[in-house]
């Protein structure tokens, strides 16, 4: 099968992108109007538009969705250098165009979902590190590593984000995902501390890929066992010497 060109690949990261935003984002400001969902159903819908997005998109473009898990992989030598900015630019225009769509619904309500320290900067920030390397440790072991289930790649990455989501999102939001907070950020107007969410993912992300590429066991493949025929031969080759 042919693989998609590099406008068609950024174009599936803009879609996704847009789709985890406006989902996300969206859960918290109309959560944020109604009540009806809690943290937990905003956590939820997160982990499950995540799901759905690498389900729908992983085929096309690897269903990055984030520019750190985009330079996480370009660090990690698997992904090329030269392709990262096209990623990123069609990840944050997704993000900007998520965040326009929730002003247009909703008006500028919750900061439509921008993410905002709630303890100190530092705690969010550390935060912010810890969750990403556990979510791209996560992405790596089942985007890179042959020996893992393949078809379980969008539940395990969405389950990882709904839990990250529901103990970390309290604190600094949980971000995870430069572009999921700056595009409510800009659209927002809301800059407190969004350092925190452009370092954090971006440490963070590349810290867990470089912790499973340590921690994996190289894939060591068994010698084929010789033939009846190639047996006596080699039994012969030794007598004979």
């Amino acid at each position: 099968m042919e693989k998609p060109s590099l406008l068609h690949r950024s174009a599936a990261e803009l879609f996704g992108t847009y789709a985890l935003v406006a989902a996300g984002c969206g859960a918290i400001v109309v959560n944020s109007e109604t009540g009806a969902l809690g943290h937990v159903g905003v956590a939820l819908t997160f982990g499950l538009v995540v799901s759905v997005m690498v389900a729908a998109t992983g085929h096309l473009s690897g269903a990055h969705l984030n520019p750190a898990v985009t330079l996480a992989f370009a660090v990690a030598r698997h992904f090329p250098w030269r392709e990262v900015p096209a990623y990123v630019l069609g990840q944050l225009v997704g993000a900007l165009a998520a965040a326009l769509t929730l002003l247009l619904l909703f008006g500028p309500v919750a900061g439509l979902g921008a993410t905002v320290p709630s303890g100190t900067v530092w705690q969010s920030l550390l935060l912010e590190v810890l969750l990403t390397a556990a979510l791209m440790f996560v992405i790596t072991a089942v985007a890179t590593d042959t020996r893992a289930v393949g078809e379980l790649a969008a539940l395990a990455i969405g389950f990882t984000v709904a839990a990250n989501a529901l103990w970390g999102g309290p604190i600094s939001g949980a971000s995870m995902n430069p572009a999921r907070s700056l595009g409510p950020a800009l659209v927002a107007g809301v800059w407190l501390a969004q350092w925190v969410y452009l370092v954090g993912p971006i440490v963070g992300a590349i810290l867990g890929a470089v912790i499973y590429q340590w921690v994996r066991v190289p894939i060591r493949r068994p010698v084929p066992a010789l033939a009846p025929a190639d047996r006596e031969e080699e039994a012969q080759q030794k007598f004979s010497h």
